[in-house]
């Protein structure tokens, strides 16, 4: 299937900064709390990910990863989900982030 422009501009994918992460005891998944800095105009918006495999909070803090910004909240248990950070499976199916290897302004659009 194919897709215009325009629907690829439909999808808002911006880098953020992860400022704070917290354990999610509640997920069905082992899953962490993370909160992204989306620069100025967004603000700092909060999701959860299944990516205790890979990841743990040391290393999250003050990575800069990409997040969809314009996908309605979404209810994860008692924690509304308001981004989507964006990852690839790997051969286990576990989480890798998706996220740049030179440091951008948090907001960033991906174009």
């Amino acid at each position: 299937m194919t897709i215009s422009f325009d629907d690829f501009l439909k999808v808002d994918v911006r880098v953020g900064t992860i400022v704070d992460v917290q354990d999610f005891p509640e997920a069905r998944k082992p899953a962490l709390k993370l909160w992204v800095d989306l620069g100025p105009d967004i603000g700092t918006r909060k999701t959860s990910a299944q990516i205790t495999k890979y990841y743990t909070r040391d290393v999250l803090i003050g990575r800069q990863v990409a997040a969809v910004v314009n996908f309605p909240p979404r209810q994860i248990g008692k924690f509304m989900s308001e981004i989507l950070v964006l990852g690839f499976p790997d051969s286990d199916g576990e989480v890798v982030l998706l996220g740049v290897d030179h440091d951008v302004p948090n907001g960033g659009r991906l174009f």
